[in-house]
Formats: structure tokens, sequence, C-alpha cells
């Protein structure tokens, strides 16, 4: 299991990282919700909106930005 954790960039964007560093999303803010957008990456490094290793929960909706949330719903993944 690959333990996420959240950056915050702003009040309505917050990066969702692997703990190995690697960038699987972000979490925006989206009519008084935070929606989960999936990330991935091709070959070249262009990113795929979507995409990527979380791409099963793209449009997961959380209440909160709370770390273990996030990690209880879409932390197991390889």
């Amino acid at each position: 299991m690959t333990r996420l954790i959240l950056q915050r960039l702003n009040d309505q964007v917050c990066r969702v990282l692997t703990d190995e560093g690697a960038h699987v999303g972000n979490l925006k803010w989206i009519n008084a919700a935070w929606k989960f957008k999936a990330i991935g990456y091709d070959a070249a490094g262009d990113v795929l909106p979507g995409g990527g290793p979380l791409t099963g929960y793209h449009n997961a909706v959380f209440a909160t930005l709370d770390e273990s949330e996030v990690n209880a719903r879409l932390g197991s993944h390889p």
C-alpha cells in the first residue's frame, strides 16, 4: 500500500502525492466539496488528465481535506 500525502497549493487546490513523491492527482474545491482529479503522465512526461494509477477514483468527492480519509479511500494502489 502506498501512502498518499496532501500538499496544499492554495485555498482551492491541493496536490495528492505518493510517499515516493509521484503526483497522482489534485483535490479541487468545486461546488462546496473537494473533488479528486486524477493525473497521469505519458512516456514524454505530458499530463494525462483523468489518468494515472488512481483513474478509477477520478471525481471522487470529499467533504474535508482529511489525509486519513483520502488514504482510506484512495491509498491502496500499486
